[in-house]
């Protein structure tokens, strides 16, 4: 029996840490067309939270129709973690 916390675990095991690109044919994803980004996590409403190297993290449903996972070594060759927001930024002089 599926239940919400299980389907939303399994979401999070597929999802979390991949390098990903969006279906540019989906209208409201083509701006982020041809822009590797990574899954950071996965929300209780089943989006993946994406970090295209902007600064900002963008919810985008979990799934390969708007999705697609790239292989880890091109994805990581690609992404270049730059403008994202980081644990401890480092001090301005």
């Amino acid at each position: 029996m599926s239940t919400p916390l299980r389907d939303n675990e399994a979401l999070q095991r597929e999802w979390i840490d991949q390098y990903v690109e969006v279906n540019a044919d989906q209208p409201e994803l083509r701006r982020f067309a041809g822009i590797v980004g990574r899954v950071v996590t996965v929300n209780w409403n089943g989006k993946a939270i994406v970090d295209f190297q902007d600064g900002g993290w963008y919810d985008i449903t979990a799934s390969t129709e708007f999705l697609r996972k790239l292989d880890p070594e091109t994805g990581k060759a690609k992404y270049k973690n730059v403008n994202t927001a980081q644990p401890i930024p480092d001090k301005r002089a």
